[in-house]
């Protein structure tokens, strides 16, 4: 445990209560969209699952090696939903969506022509 975790230097949403089985939603603590990714962590050399941790913001195994051929490579797959076999193996990283804004409108306006201009109110029927 980390002393920013004990004291809560840390002001940044985690997300955890999005729910795990959603693939998008919304965060009820801070209202930010996210998106789940699971991914899982496979030996480069004979394909054997590992459990996968986060380490720097990176997706890596637990180990430093292979259990079972002892490499130190890795390679990382994402999975699209997870299921009871790879529960064990799979880490959940929660993603922020950016909306980015592509089109917009603008007006704009002559003072020059309009300094003089007095709205005028339309006329009630009777």
């Amino acid at each position: 445990m980390r002393w920013s975790d004990l004291f809560n230097f840390n002001k940044k949403c985690q997300h955890n209560k999005v729910p795990m089985d959603v693939e998008i939603g919304y965060c009820p603590d801070c209202g930010e969209l996210v998106e789940n990714h699971w991914y899982i962590t496979r030996c480069a050399c004979c394909g054997v699952k590992q459990r996968a941790t986060i380490r720097n913001g990176e997706v890596v195994p637990e180990e430093g090696f292979c259990h079972n051929c002892g490499g130190k490579l890795y390679t990382v797959e994402r999975i699209e939903k997870i299921d009871c076999i790879n529960i064990n193996y799979a880490i959940l990283v929660r993603e922020i969506v950016q909306n980015e804004v592509t089109e917009y409108t603008q007006s704009w306006l002559d003072a020059m022509q309009t300094s003089g201009y007095i709205p005028k109110l339309p006329q009630q029927s009777r």
